[in-house]
């Protein structure tokens, strides 16, 4: 086993020392079990002294959080020249599926970590969940470049829909096991389509000014 370098002065978690304890983590979850990983097992397999991990991972919560940073990262990554032509929809679609796609390799890992945040003795995670899936959202918007600032009525009620519809995903996503995660992709495509074809029915709003996201709701 090799050691890895722990000369590393960036704070953030998102850095290739921080990447190699996610990695790890993840790794060692697909053998036994995300509940079953431990940050000393982590450490020692690395070679890493505890208190380096501890530096940048209090606790496996601490990992997690990191690991979902890369569905962000995803729906953040550069996009092709022609993606403010394309429909909204479109683009909703492809950040959206960015972020499942992110966690594909690990599915079954990534539905532990989310089971384990949300297991009722664990109060002190729900509160964190709830606002990560409000940032999710808000990045989401953001990478798809939908147009409505921030506090409009327009872009409040593309935000709740888009909560809908990722709550929704997320639960079709946990169980598919079809190839290329095809259902996902179908059902993210018939609700996008569905709330496409009825942007006129948006309570207060104008035809033109709906989105697809809205009309999903």
């Amino acid at each position: 086993m090799t050691m890895i370098a722990i000369q590393d002065s960036s704070d953030s978690k998102a850095s290739p020392f921080a990447d190699h304890i996610v990695d790890e983590a993840v790794r060692q979850a697909e053998e036994r079990g995300w509940q079953a990983v431990r940050l000393s097992e982590v450490a020692h397999s690395l070679e890493l002294p505890m208190s380096v991990v501890l530096e940048r991972f209090r606790d496996m919560d601490d990992v997690a959080n990191a690991w979902f940073q890369r569905g962000w990262r995803a729906m953040l990554a550069e996009k092709p020249n022609t993606f403010e032509d394309w429909p909204e929809r479109i683009r909703i679609e492809h950040c959206l599926l960015a972020w499942f796609d992110a966690f594909a390799a690990h599915r079954r890992v990534t539905v532990q970590m989310l089971r384990t945040k949300a297991h009722l003795p664990h109060l002190h995670t729900w509160v964190p969940m709830a606002f990560d899936l409000s940032r999710t959202v808000q990045w989401l918007r953001e990478a798809a470049r939908l147009e409505a600032r921030y506090g409009t009525r327009r872009a409040q009620v593309e935000e709740v829909a888009l909560t809908s519809l990722f709550v929704a995903t997320l639960a079709v996503w946990s169980c598919d096991s079809s190839d290329g995660q095809r259902r996902t992709r179908q059902f993210v495509e018939r609700r996008l389509k569905r709330g496409e074809s009825c942007m006129k029915w948006v309570p207060g709003m104008k035809r033109k000014a709906a989105s697809p996201a809205s009309a999903s709701l």
